[in-house]
């Protein structure tokens, strides 16, 4: 197995005295910053405060013309899977004025470990919802049964194999399969890759008002958001960051804490948010349990 921490890791002391990576590599040895005064340190970062503002103001702006859209009709019929059966569109709203769905990859007939890694990610972060539904906002995962690669499935089955993964990881938020209106839902969109879509409702009339899809979805995410804070970003090779910076991580590794090796391929490992919850003692199986 790799020994290399997939993040660098925290700094450790070692049997020895010497403050190491949680990798093994030395703490020391990874490149730094230069070290400057306070006047001068605070300098640069007023110079960068005022391209922060202008990014934050910008924003703003994109919101507020995100609001100006216009919006397009979806017929409120559409047919889910639910927990109890077959619903609607219009009942995924659970009354509320607003709707925002975030459609999940889902690879049928395949382990916990093979599952969307971006998806598991993202979606582990969204755990308290009562501010957006203050705002009569209702959240919800519309499974898609498919990812770009591999499915669709048997609709039922698929649902199910999701739930118990929804299970598996404690999530807690509403749960459906789109699968049997994918097409109406995603018109002219790739099916099989994460979206986030916002509705509205008029009575019993439904709007699709704004997508996104890939990096869009960032919306729901707090790590990436925190770690771009932090001097080595988030230590992916796409990053621009200084030369010898630490770039080797993805969100999927070979093992949890406290040595998070990165995936030895693509497919290798898992989503990180599951080591956790394997740690807790909660079983990944998927498979269908049959009386």
């Amino acid at each position: 197995m790799n020994d290399e921490s997939c993040c660098g890791g925290s700094a450790r002391i070692s049997t020895s005295g010497t403050s190491t990576g949680t990798g093994g590599e030395a703490a020391s040895t990874l490149p730094k910053p230069a070290v400057a005064d306070r006047a001068t340190f605070q300098s640069e970062l007023d110079e960068l405060r005022v391209r922060e503002k202008a990014h934050t103001r910008e924003g703003d702006a994109i919101a507020a013309a995100r609001r100006r859209l216009p919006m397009v009709e979806v017929e409120p019929t559409l047919e889910l899977i639910g927990p109890n059966g077959p619903l609607t569109l219009l009942d995924a709203f659970e009354g509320r004025r607003q709707l925002i769905a975030y459609y999940a990859m889902w690879w049928p007939g395949r382990p916990a470990p093979n599952q969307c890694e971006g998806c598991t990610m993202y979606l582990s972060q969204v755990s308290q919802l009562s501010a957006l539904h203050s705002r009569d906002i209702t959240y919800a995962v519309f499974s898609q049964g498919r990812n770009t690669a591999f499915g669709p499935a048997d609709p039922q089955v698929s649902y199910a194999e999701s739930l118990r993964y929804r299970d598996f990881m404690g999530w807690d938020m509403p749960w459906y399969s789109a699968q049997p209106s994918l097409d109406a839902l995603l018109v002219d969109r790739e099916h099989g890759l994460f979206h986030l879509a916002c509705y509205l409702r008029d009575g019993d009339r439904v709007f699709e008002t704004y997508w996104t899809k890939r990096r869009g979805v960032e919306a729901m995410d707090y790590s990436y958001a925190l770690m771009d804070l932090t001097v080595y970003g988030r230590q992916e090779s796409w990053e621009d960051s200084p030369t010898d910076w630490p770039q080797h991580c993805s969100v999927r590794t070979d093992a949890g804490p406290p040595t998070w090796p990165p995936a030895s391929d693509e497919q290798g490992g898992r989503p990180i948010a599951q080591w956790a919850r394997l740690e807790a003692g909660h079983s990944d199986d998927l498979s269908i349990r049959r009386p």
